[in-house]
């Protein structure tokens, strides 16, 4: 990455963060003033402030830290006589204010969002259009034309729920002597033939002609494969397409190999919910494709294995997959969430700034082995998850969030009287204190697993 573009892409990174602050800010500033509410500074950035100018009875600035900012509301904090104060502006107005932060996220993301979807030639749906030859799912009841609705008990919206759901699949031990797993190998075995070919072919000019028809030989016996009901017959179907794929390379000595069973394998497995004929079908252990990265993986991965069905663009189906993706992100964020307490994730899956500015150069750096738009782009959609977090996170009913100071103002308006000012700055500030810890450890967490000894290197 040269250093101009290096220095780009950092400025372009801060100011999408900034932005995102700004609509958050702009959103408590917006419904302040909308509710008579005074406003007495208005800042994007934290620290010394670095220049400012004061319209009306607020104060706008820009401060030398671009970490955050504020919306500073006359009596927020403090007992105010001031009859335009924020504590004495009516209960309901007061709640819309606070959540008006959240809200302008979510409008944020859904514009980051848009400036995506946009770019995008076709989207992807979620009806299943065709298998990889070596599928594992189509061995397991996976079938073309199948609508996934449900997926490890995950609801499919749209195709990124479905890379969502699988990606939080936990690799199980599973029967290794089942049908499915016998005809994934014997399918496996021929793909491993035809690619020992390909690659021996692939160095020799003009064997394009016999490269497709050794492809069509292998498509055509795994379509086979999957669809014998027995272990015989899945060999029987094997062995045929086996001597074929030999022959058609032109090999004259080769031996079939036999497969070879073990009690247990490795599998990502759930069960899968498709609508197929205008019925809703349950398929039980339906198994993704597993493999080792590398051969020195300790870790099986796990990788989609069929094709899906193109969604064609035009105005409708921007404005469609605009509104469903960040839907889609926004679920994610909440599963998340809700993971983290039931253990689903643990504490090493939670990233805080340091964490995120490093996935953000990540990604910026793959993106640009192709271009700098598409590094733009990574950034983009890494500052839409941001936003969108920021909105959901923020309203949880926590002391000293947005959404704990929701519920102080719920309880106010349910019980027609407001919690004592004292309690709340107590609790407002021992939450502060909890999420300040907090933040201060997943930096530590951050910053160790940035260091090269951290993770072996």
């Amino acid at each position: 990455m040269g250093i101009l573009t290096a220095i780009a892409l950092i400025v372009i990174g801060v100011l999408l963060f900034e932005l995102i602050i700004l609509f958050h800010e702009g959103g408590h500033f917006i419904a302040a003033k909308k509710s008579g509410v005074q406003v007495n500074e208005f800042a994007l950035g934290m620290g010394p402030k670095i220049f400012g100018f004061k319209k009306g009875e607020t104060q706008y600035s820009f401060r030398l830290l671009p970490i955050g900012g504020y919306c500073a509301m006359e009596g927020e904090d403090d007992e105010s006589d001031n009859p335009r104060a924020f504590t004495n502006a009516k209960v309901w107005k007061r709640m819309i204010i606070i959540v008006a932060g959240a809200f302008m996220n979510i409008v944020l993301g859904l514009i980051m969002m848009f400036f995506i979807v946009v770019q995008t030639d076709t989207f992807s749906s979620t009806q299943v259009a065709g298998f990889s030859q070596n599928s594992f799912t189509a061995n397991s009841g996976l079938e073309v034309g199948d609508k996934i609705v449900k997926l490890n008990d995950y609801s499919v919206w749209c195709a990124q729920d479905m890379s969502f759901a699988i990606a939080t699949l936990k690799c199980k031990k599973v029967d290794g002597t089942t049908l499915s797993i016998y005809k994934e190998d014997c399918s496996v075995e021929l793909c491993r033939l035809y690619a020992e070919h390909y690659k021996k072919l692939s160095k020799i000019k003009g064997s394009e002609k016999k490269i497709s028809e050794l492809e069509k030989i292998l498509t055509e016996g795994t379509s086979k494969i999957n669809s014998e009901k027995s272990k015989t017959s899945a060999y029987s179907v094997m062995e045929e397409y086996y001597k074929k794929i030999e022959k058609a390379a032109g090999v004259k000595k080769y031996t079939v190999p036999e497969i070879e069973e073990r009690k247990t394998r490795q599998r990502f497995q759930t069960d899968i919910e498709v609508e197929r004929g205008g019925k809703n079908v349950f398929l039980k252990d339906v198994q993704f494709y597993t493999y080792l990265q590398s051969e020195d993986a300790k870790e099986p991965s796990v990788a989609v294995d069929y094709y899906v069905e193109p969604i064609n663009k035009d105005f409708g189906t921007v404005l469609q997959q605009t509104g469903i993706q960040t839907v889609s992100v926004a679920r994610m964020v909440w599963s998340s969430l809700i993971g983290l307490g039931t253990g689903q994730f643990s504490f090493k899956d939670i990233s805080g700034p340091v964490g995120a500015a490093s996935a953000i150069t990540q990604v910026a750096s793959k993106g640009l082995e192709n271009s700098f738009l598409e590094a733009f782009n990574n950034i983009l959609y890494m500052m839409m998850l941001i936003s969108v977090n920021l909105g959901i996170f923020n309203m949880l009913p926590f002391p000293a969030l947005d959404g704990g100071r929701f519920l102080f103002l719920l309880i106010e308006f349910l019980f027609k009287k407001p919690i004592p000012r004292k309690v709340e700055k107590i609790v407002n500030g021992v939450g502060l204190g909890i999420l300040l810890l907090f933040m201060a450890v997943i930096t530590v967490k951050d910053i160790w697993q940035l260091l090269p000894f951290a993770n072996g290197g």
